[in-house]
């Protein structure tokens, strides 16, 4: 359902869904208190001036690197991974142009990067793919044998730390695109390097550490607001060469910034707590999820640049009406009072709003201020109107809720196509995706808000990486009474004989699938503005932390990261 855990019972048809509350200590009261209680005085002023001294000290360094581009590949890196780049978007787009336009040249007589060792061609290969410049995959050709297979000694040949090279490879190889075969070969032959590595080394060893966490949580499809800090442990630890001058400074201004930056979250928090409260909402639907923070989680890594902070605000108060309409449908309503529902949010018109039950009314008209109070802000900073396609959004989205509803009130069972494609829509991912676009007010013409309100690729693959990773979840207890209504038990249902392992497998396929559409959208089509593509991979990336639960309905992948990223005060430490 709607960016959230819910589950559908059904042995062989739908029936009626019922809602499985989490167990998550993300919710309101907890995390109200804590925040309340960890409001401590920053000496902001000192940080700032030590803050600034040290992005000048780095973006010199940088700069300076223009001679050698390991180095500054491998500063670049850092960057990213302590999620501090956004600082040097100019420095960082400067030194991979320059080295690019070197390097591509050579692309089609078979010399690009021919003194490049493993390590250094891969780490080269995703920076300049991440910023949008093509590479082909067969630049690692030289790595293969004459039946193109990947071979050991070859990557040795190379030089350069055989460890560092295979996770390289395996992180390069997470950026591929539809038909680059050779990509997912890579992906497949350093991952099973890198697993055997793991059997020899001990758990708490420094290598292990980063080996296992580039396995688990590949950079291009991880959160470095959540990863920075064990990054930052590895790196210290001796996994990556740590006596480069640069190095010092980067992690002041990494701690620095992860200061700063907390307090302003905090801030952000306590905002929407205060405007959660007033809004009374949990008094009128005692059952329905009262987890602000959780939502506001969400647009924290959509749109993670600290310079969104009144977007983010906004975007969380819209997320949260999904998860209320998700809860009016799943625990309050009938099927007629539904219908209604969505008829009176499809004619988006607060006057016939009366005929519907208390709880719908009011849930109708605080989306309906809502929506033109956030309309008239982007109108005002973008001078664009965009309130019809926002409404169009919430159309979509309780006509989507509504096909569920009747699935289960008529025993339907809809075929794996029908259930995809409207679980595309009821994911809530283009609700998110949409007011993101007109938010950030970039790129916006006629041609571009038209391909938006079509649920273009860029959206639509993030929305199937969603629906199909929770489906995973959802079908994953075969002990459990009945089956869940998720894609693998549709696609049981139709091939008969096909094992649940297979069906899971199958799913898999397809999430990568819709990765790789994803990185086309973002990196090579050129379409929308770099910040709505990065929120769209953001959403993507967020994805596996919002929907592995454990058997208590708890998030044990993104409780401790929250916990760590708003309320620690040890600073990396």
């Amino acid at each position: 359902m709607a960016l959230h855990y819910s589950k559908w019972c059904f042995p062989t048809s739908f029936k009626k869904p019922h809602y499985v509350a989490t167990k998550a200590h993300l919710s309101h009261a907890n995390q109200w208190n804590i925040l309340q209680q960890n409001q401590r005085t920053v000496f902001q002023d000192d940080i700032s001036i030590n803050h600034a001294q040290k992005l000048m000290e780095l973006k010199h360094a940088l700069l300076s690197e223009n001679n050698n581009s390991l180095q500054g590949m491998q500063m670049i890196d850092a960057m990213q991974r302590l999620n501090v780049d956004y600082h040097f978007q100019e420095e960082i787009h400067s030194f991979l142009q320059r080295d690019y336009v070197v390097i591509s040249t050579t692309f089609g007589h078979g010399g690009a990067f021919a003194h490049h060792h493993l390590h250094h061609l891969a780490l080269s290969f995703r920076l300049f793919r991440q910023q949008g410049h093509f590479v082909p995959p067969e630049v690692f050709e030289k790595f293969r044998d004459k039946e193109g297979k990947f071979r050991q000694e070859l990557l040795v040949g190379g030089g350069g730390d055989i460890v560092k090279g295979m996770m390289e490879l395996y992180e390069a190889s997470q950026i591929s695109i539809k038909g680059e075969d050779m990509l997912d070969e890579a992906g497949e032959f350093s991952c099973k390097f890198l697993k055997e590595r793991l059997a020899y080394l001990d758990n708490d060893d420094d290598e292990a550490k980063f080996v296992r966490s580039t396995i688990e949580n590949p950079f291009h499809k991880s959160l470095p607001m959540f990863t920075a800090r064990d990054f930052l442990r590895n790196f210290h630890g001796g996994m990556n060469n740590n006596n480069n001058e640069w190095f010092g400074s980067l992690k002041a201004l990494a701690k620095m910034d992860f200061t700063l930056l907390q307090r302003l979250h905090q801030q952000e928090i306590i905002q929407i707590s205060k405007w959660w409260t007033k809004l009374g909402l949990p008094n009128e639907l005692q059952y329905a999820r009262n987890q602000p923070l959780k939502w506001y989680i969400w647009s924290l890594a959509c749109l993670s640049d600290p310079n969104f902070s009144e977007e983010r605000i906004d975007l969380t108060k819209s997320i949260s009406f999904i998860y209320i309409i998700d809860d009016i449908f799943d625990v309050y309503g009938t099927l007629d009072e539904l219908t209604l529902f969505t008829d009176v949010v499809s004619r988006w018109d607060v006057t016939v709003a009366d005929e519907l039950p208390d709880y719908m009314r009011i849930c109708f008209r605080v989306l309906y201020d809502l929506t033109n109070e956030i309309s008239f802000k982007i109108y005002q900073k973008h001078g664009w109107d965009a309130n019809n396609f926002l409404r169009n959004a919430w159309k979509r989205l309780c006509k989507a809720f509504l096909v569920e509803a009747k699935w289960f009130a008529s025993g339907k069972s809809p075929s794996s196509e029908e259930y995809l494609k409207n679980g595309i829509i009821s994911c809530g991912v283009h609700i998110v995706l949409v007011h993101i676009f007109f938010m950030l007010g970039e790129g916006l013409s006629s041609e571009n808000v038209k391909i938006i309100d079509g649920i273009p690729d860029i959206i639509s693959s993030s929305a199937t990486i969603l629906r199909l990773w929770d489906d995973l979840g959802n079908a994953e207890d075969e002990n459990q009474e009945g089956n869940d209504g998720s894609y693998v038990d549709c696609l049981l249902m139709e091939q008969k004989g096909l094992a649940r392992k297979e069906a899971r497998e199958e799913v898999m396929n397809m999430i990568n699938d819709a990765w790789k559409r994803l990185n086309q959208e973002c990196f090579f089509e050129n379409t929308f503005p770099k910040p709505f593509t990065k929120a769209s991979l953001n959403l993507a990336r967020m994805v596996p932390l919002m929907y592995t639960y454990d058997n208590h309905h708890s998030l044990p992948m993104l409780e401790p990261q929250v916990k760590s990223l708003l309320y620690d005060n040890s600073l990396f430490l």
